[in-house]
């Protein structure tokens, strides 16, 4: 099997992230008083089985080209928890019009379709 077109290289990916802790991850930890959530795990089933029933559902509803948007979000504060980060899966489907995408005209999230979430986050988070 060929590589895929937008892979990148361990170096970037490295570069990405320590980006991210010296920015973020520093205004988070300060804001917040921890270190929060800032890599997510999905077993390869569970992904597989997640675009599976996404590409199903969609084809039931004449959805030709699904895809995936990627959100980050938060749990609820309480007494006993903080407020991790989590990140969830939505289904998309593909936007009406031009083929040229826009801010505008970006694959609209398919709210008929469940997101996913249950991931497992690295607590304290694993640099990459």
């Amino acid at each position: 099997m060929k590589k895929p077109k937008k892979c990148i290289s361990v170096e970037e990916a490295r570069k990405e992230q320590d980006e991210w802790v010296k920015t973020r991850g520093k205004d988070i930890r300060e804001a917040e008083g921890y270190e929060d959530t800032r890599e997510f795990w999905y077993s390869l089933d569970e992904l597989q089985e997640y675009l599976d029933y996404v590409r199903e559902k969609s084809k039931e509803q004449g959805v030709e080209k699904p895809g995936i948007r990627f959100y980050l979000g938060a749990y609820p504060k309480t007494k006993e928890k903080k407020s991790y980060t989590t990140m969830f899966l939505s289904p998309t489907k593909e936007a009406q019009g031009d083929t040229e995408s826009t801010e505008e005209d970006t694959d609209p999230n398919n709210y008929e379709i469940e997101p996913m979430n249950i991931t497992h986050g690295g607590y304290p988070p694993k640099d990459y």
